[in-house]
């Protein structure tokens, strides 16, 4: 594997960002990046969007958020969506995106990172294990809520 970087999303990655494949069940899991476009319109001063660059080819995409008002505490430090393509899934994209959200949040001095997933067989509740993040609470529709400590 070649070397990963990130790169703000702009307009100049964004269709690639939004043409990441995925693998067969992953659709239910995982929103197109244009509604973490949309979301980050409405409180830009909080969101972080980054896509993940494999050489110089669109491999990844990460919106995180940063509000350290937030009334939810799971919402002060929190990946939002994390999308890997499928053709590099397991090769330590994921990873790497979610390993840079944690870096910028302790440069602005949180102490961990949250974040939302729906359970199911093909969802990303394996992967926020195995890259660290601990069960910590359930929202009100049935959602695991799992925290890294930084």
């Amino acid at each position: 594997m070649g070397d990963l970087r990130l790169e703000e999303l702009s307009a100049g990655n964004i269709a690639a960002a939004n043409s990441l494949s995925l693998k067969p069940g992953q659709e239910q899991f995982i929103a197109p990046v244009t509604y973490s476009v949309a979301a980050a319109t409405i409180n830009p001063a909080t969101s972080w969007q980054r896509v993940v660059l494999l050489d110089d080819r669109v491999v990844g995409f990460i919106h995180g958020n940063f509000d350290p008002d937030s009334p939810q505490e799971e919402l002060r430090a929190c990946i939002w969506r994390i999308n890997v393509d499928a053709e590099v899934q397991g090769k330590g994209v994921g990873s790497f995106a979610a390993h840079a959200l944690a870096e910028e949040a302790k440069k602005r001095g949180f102490d961990r990172i949250t974040v939302i997933w729906e359970p199911g067989e093909e969802g990303p509740e394996a992967f926020f294990h195995r890259i660290g993040f601990t069960d910590v609470g359930e929202t009100q529709y049935g959602e695991i809520i799992g925290a890294l400590e930084l």
